[in-house]
């Protein structure tokens, strides 16, 4: 083997294997997805994401074929009072040694124009985008059994209302 074709192994091996450690950085805890009702259209996804790595990460997007739209979204008290959900687009950090809740009532992945209805013990398949580590596969399992967080208000989702 050639200097030329032994080097350009090398370069082959270390850019696949790049992802692959980077991805090992982030772990998912604890997910779960859930709708209000059996009828709705819309759901969300919840989860601890955990970065072990030495350096921040920043998840940037999420992907998956249970709904039309899926995006990643936070809620902020409007000058009414009332509690809305907004997108953010440029998705939520992940510092390093640390980590980020996805949970009820803060930030979270938004399933909109859900393609079925979601079921308790259903799986739902994600893949979330992070800036480093690249893409991370999570399963996720409905649990339509988890209490609901109290106190939360009204919150308004544009013209799809989360209380229906």
């Amino acid at each position: 083997m050639s200097f030329k074709s032994f080097a350009a192994a090398a370069v082959a091996t270390i850019a696949f294997a790049a992802p692959a450690l980077a991805e090992s950085i982030i772990t998912v805890k604890d997910p779960y997805a859930r709708v209000a009702t059996k009828m709705s259209k819309s759901g969300a996804a919840f989860m601890v994401i955990e970065n072990t790595g030495d350096e921040a990460d920043q998840l940037i997007d999420a992907r998956s074929d249970v709904s039309q739209v899926v995006e990643l979204h936070t809620h902020k008290e409007n000058a009414e009072g009332v509690m809305q959900m907004l997108h953010v687009p440029e998705g939520f950090a992940i510092p390093a040694g640390g980590e980020h809740a996805l949970a009820r009532g803060g930030d979270h992945v938004m399933f909109m124009g859900l393609n079925k209805g979601l079921e308790h013990g259903d799986v739902v398949n994600v893949t979330l985008v992070f800036e480093k580590a690249g893409e991370v596969a999570v399963e996720i399992p409905v649990d339509l059994e988890r209490k609901p967080m109290h106190g939360m208000g009204h919150m308004n989702h544009g013209e799809m209302k989360m209380d229906d």
